[in-house]
């Protein structure tokens, strides 16, 4: 059997999935972003930036925390690798800094990116305030609703928030009104949150959240003795997180990748957003991949009670690994994701983001042996969630 590749080829492909399918009038800021990528993000002094940022800002490593509790009710070994400790709240971070760096480094002044739970928002305004760099942020009217705290701190942070009132006004027309504002304005930089778009997005993303799966690594040796894990669960909606906690673990073949999406009211309610088992191969946004789509091409909008899951694709790369059965999918639905937050809550101490919670609820799908050792990542904090837990828990 050939090992896995996590790395796209000189096209952009992972397997048939990636790419670059853009518009002629982006086909010279993707072409530039290319080669900074593939010059600027390996020089050791912009890595040795990076490193220090992370560390000194940004605050990692992040813990790798054994749950007892869990652990107990699981019956297994259930360590949890603390994203939600970063600053602002998220994984996200990981991303913005190292791509705001680059940005610096590419003489631009003014950032734009779209956002739907918030959180790469906050992070992106979080790091154009850091490096003085004016902040574009796109996100649907519909997020802007449920996520007013985070719509707040961008706000605070200097931000301009632009509201995408199309379509299901969520993350997907956000992601098309960031787009359409750089090809508008090519002199921006557009910073991409999560591992799609076109080539080279979905490597970049990657490359900058691969800290997560390596700081694993070391940790996992210090706390068992055995860098690697028996499983490692991370939700899934274009799939940033989730490639960064498998990136050093894609050619370890033992262990198993569980990418978790979200089932919405039913896998086949009508009102779901597990692309991975309901969608096709196709475009969206400057790659193909899987979408969510009907017969004759039209995307059909997804639903999630996370606005981070609630996409109409997911990432080549995961498009791929899925493909190809090297990694697993499960898809949670709304309520049992509702539950998995008062779980850890109560039993842990630790509440997670809606996000989060669809790779906790997984573990009631799985079952592990006593000596296993599973590692689920948890992708950000449930603070910016705390409206919709009020309203259903009744708090």
């Amino acid at each position: 059997m050939k090992t896995f590749s996590h790395r796209p080829n000189d096209r952009g492909f992972y397997g048939e999935f990636g790419g670059a399918y853009i518009p002629e009038l982006l086909h010279n800021n993707v072409e530039e972003l290319k080669v900074a990528f593939e010059t600027i993000c390996h020089e050791a002094t912009f890595n040795q930036a990076y490193t220090d940022l992370l560390k000194q800002f940004v605050g990692r490593p992040t813990p790798l925390y054994f749950a007892p509790q869990l652990s107990k009710k699981h019956h297994t070994n259930i360590f949890l690798k603390r994203e939600d400790l970063c600053h602002t709240g998220a994984h996200k971070i990981n991303n913005t800094i190292g791509q705001a760096l680059l940005a610096k480094r590419m003489g631009k002044t003014t950032i734009v990116a779209e956002t739907g739970a918030g959180q790469h928002g906050v992070a992106t305004a979080t790091v154009c305030a850091l490096m003085n760099l004016n902040c574009i942020v796109f996100m649907g009217e519909k997020d802007i609703e449920r996520q007013a705290p985070n719509v707040a701190r961008m706000k605070l942070l200097g931000a301009e928030v632009l509201p995408a009132s199309s379509g299901s006004k969520t993350l997907k027309d956000a992601t098309n009104e960031a787009l359409r504002f750089w090809i508008n304005h090519p002199e921006t930089y557009y910073l991409i949150g999560s591992v799609v778009g076109p080539h080279p997005y979905p490597a970049m993303v990657a490359h900058f959240q691969a800290v997560i799966s390596e700081e694993i690594k070391v940790q996992l040796q210090a706390q068992t003795g055995n860098s690697q894990p028996t499983a490692i669960l991370a939700c899934v909606g274009g799939g940033s997180n989730a490639a960064g906690a498998f990136y050093h673990y894609f050619e370890a073949e033992n262990v198993r990748l569980i990418a978790v999406e979200a089932a919405g009211e039913g896998l086949h309610s009508g009102k779901s957003a597990a692309t991975s088992l309901l969608g096709t191969p196709g475009i969206l946004h400057g790659s193909f991949s899987l979408v969510m789509q009907t017969n004759d091409g039209q995307v059909v909008e997804p639903h999630s009670i996370s606005a981070g899951l609630d996409y109409h694709g997911i990432g080549p790369l995961h498009a791929h690994a899925i493909q190809s059965k090297r990694a697993e999918t499960i898809a949670i639905t709304d309520e049992e994701a509702l539950e998995a937050v008062k779980t850890c809550s109560r039993l842990e101490g630790i509440i997670p983001a809606l996000e989060s919670a669809h790779a906790l609820a997984a573990l009631n799908q799985l079952n592990f042996k006593p000596e296993d050792v599973v590692v689920v990542n948890l992708s950000g904090r449930g603070d910016k969630d705390m409206n919709t837990y009020m309203n259903h828990f009744d708090l």
